[in-house]
């Protein structure tokens, strides 16, 4: 697989800002969120995660799953058969995660409804 798709987007921001913002941008699309949602409830096949998570292409699961093993969140394994089977598991790392995204995922349904008001007034203003 290319490196290609691994890109900084973090570069131009100051140093002390880059460790939080580098893993804000790993979650910032919903595919990463969705996986380790799924993963949470322990090993999953790469069919179970593609049949459980609506919309998610073949190649999109694939990147993203990629993406969190490069990362250290999830581990892969591999099982000898034909065809081979292939597990995916939140890793300790991964698992350690589960906390805070807990308590994003908090906040968030506690100020969703405040930020769409916000948003509705600012969209209605001149600005």
């Amino acid at each position: 697989m290319s490196k290609h798709i691994y890109k900084n987007a973090t570069a131009h921001l100051p140093e002390h800002c880059r460790p939080t913002a580098e893993i804000l941008t790993q979650f910032g699309g919903k595919w990463a969120i969705a996986v380790i949602g799924q993963l949470n409830a322990g090993p999953r096949r790469f069919s179970e995660l593609a049949d459980a998570i609506s919309g998610i292409s073949e190649r999109m699961l694939t990147l993203t799953l990629r993406t969190l093993e490069r990362d250290g969140l999830i581990e892969r394994h591999v099982t000898p058969s034909v065809p081979p089977r292939v597990d995916y598991e939140l890793s300790a790392r991964g698992r350690s995660l589960q906390e805070p995204l807990i308590a994003l995922h908090i906040w968030a349904t506690e100020h969703m409804a405040d930020i769409e008001e916000s948003r509705r007034e600012f969209d209605a203003s001149d600005r």
